[in-house]
């Protein structure tokens, strides 16, 4: 194991992945629910391995000879993102969660397994930070490293990503006592709509 680049692939993935984007907000969200946490975790962690092994594996090469590509799922991405923003903007003026109404502290209705982890696929592969950040630049850096030196760059990057979500969807059980009031809901929402609007409008400059 060539841990001098193992760690190169960890700090970099660090560096990019903790930052309050659409995928993360919706892992703090369920994690604070308490809804389907394993599942959502597994998925998200399982998604940044194969987009990280196939970026450091050499497609982001195919990727720099296809730009059409990148522009396309750049856009779907954007409209996501937007459409994403803008509910979470509707949820901060009118907040929908019964557990805002649970204040003897009782539990979250029961979410249905099946859209949850439709929806955890599309924050997840309809992101295009997600393809930015794993595929493209972590593949990028990945490349740049000694041939026999990738698997261990690689293997750093997902152990950091395997650790943040892990870290995320669980952690944010702590923070289910303050989220019973509706201004706490209220705050979350609103700011995470404004930067990803805002994070929208500047991708698409």
């Amino acid at each position: 194991m060539n841990w001098l680049s193992f760690s190169h692939g960890a700090a970099l993935c660090a560096s990019l992945i903790v930052t309050i984007g659409a995928q993360n907000a919706f892992v703090l969200r369920q994690g604070i629910m308490r809804s389907h946490v394993g599942k959502i975790v597994a998925l998200c962690a399982l998604s940044d391995f194969i987009l990280i092994g196939a970026g450091v594996g050499g497609a982001s090469v195919l990727v720099e000879r296809y730009p059409v590509f990148v522009h396309a799922m750049l856009y779907v991405g954007l409209a996501y993102l937007a459409w994403f923003g803008i509910n979470a903007l509707r949820r901060a003026v009118r907040p929908q969660h019964a557990v805002l109404e649970s204040e003897g502290g009782g539990a979250a209705p029961v979410q249905r397994a099946v859209p949850i982890i439709l929806m955890t696929l599309a924050f997840t592969w309809l992101n295009p930070h997600v393809y930015l950040d794993t595929f493209l630049l972590i593949g990028t850096a990945g490349a740049r490293e000694p041939e026999g030196a990738r698997v261990a760059f690689a293997l750093g990057a997902m152990a950091v990503s395997g650790i943040w979500f892990i870290g995320l969807g669980y952690g944010a059980r702590a923070l289910a006592p303050l989220f019973r009031r509706a201004t706490a809901w209220r705050v979350l929402d609103g700011a995470i709509g404004s930067m990803v609007l805002l994070l929208a409008v500047t991708q698409l400059r």
